[in-house]
């Protein structure tokens, strides 16, 4: 029986697709949705900005906030309550280093973006090969 669920979420109808699923297949699970936001280095948009803060934490909770918003007002639809995660660094990464405490995770099938494709390199496809739980991959 599945009784926590990890779905990760960028700015997507995909992912925002994974969440639904998550909510309507596990209806009596805990769902936990997690936003991660880019490690902190001079190189990379959002990364840079958040290498700049002083308290990079509050600027990563601030870059997730509408994500996350967005997660609950989705829950509020089903009638649910879902706990929320910020994690920096590399999506594919956290993802999985994440996933060890949850029975499955339920993921869209890729992000927002082509740019994001292109840089970042496929999350889901690195969360379905490398996690410890099993996956379910919504498109």
């Amino acid at each position: 029986m599945t009784t926590r669920v990890l779905v990760p979420m960028d700015d997507s109808e995909l992912a925002e697709s994974a969440l639904r699923y998550a909510l309507e297949t596990h209806a009596d699970a805990d769902v936990t949705v997690m936003h991660v936001v880019g490690e902190p280095s001079s190189m990379l948009g959002e990364a840079t900005a958040l290498a700049l803060e002083d308290d990079i934490e509050a600027a990563a909770e601030e870059q997730a906030s509408e994500v996350l918003a967005r997660a609950r007002a989705i829950a509020d639809e089903y009638d649910r309550d879902i706990d929320t995660v910020v994690d920096m660094g590399r999506p594919g990464r956290a993802i999985v280093d994440r996933a060890e405490s949850f029975d499955t995770v339920v993921i869209g099938s890729h992000g927002s973006s082509l740019v994001d494709r292109l840089f970042i390199g496929n999350v889901a496809q690195t969360v379905f090969q490398r996690c410890p739980v099993p996956v379910t991959v919504v498109r």
